[in-house]
């Protein structure tokens, strides 16, 4: 029994750590988008002449 206690334990902290490098690589800009925005320049010719209308 004490060893299923030991588990609980030890798999909360795996999980905590992983919550942890998941908070902190998404702080740090690491899922930040950095393909779409130079093409939505290429693409955005239309939208700004619909604008200009």
């Amino acid at each position: 029994m004490s060893v299923i206690i030991l588990l609980i334990g030890v798999s909360i902290l795996i999980a905590g750590g992983f919550l942890i490098a998941f908070i902190w690589s998404s702080k740090d800009g690491q899922f930040d988008d950095v393909y779409s925005p130079p093409r939505r320049i290429l693409f955005d010719q239309k939208n700004k002449t619909k604008a200009n209308e």
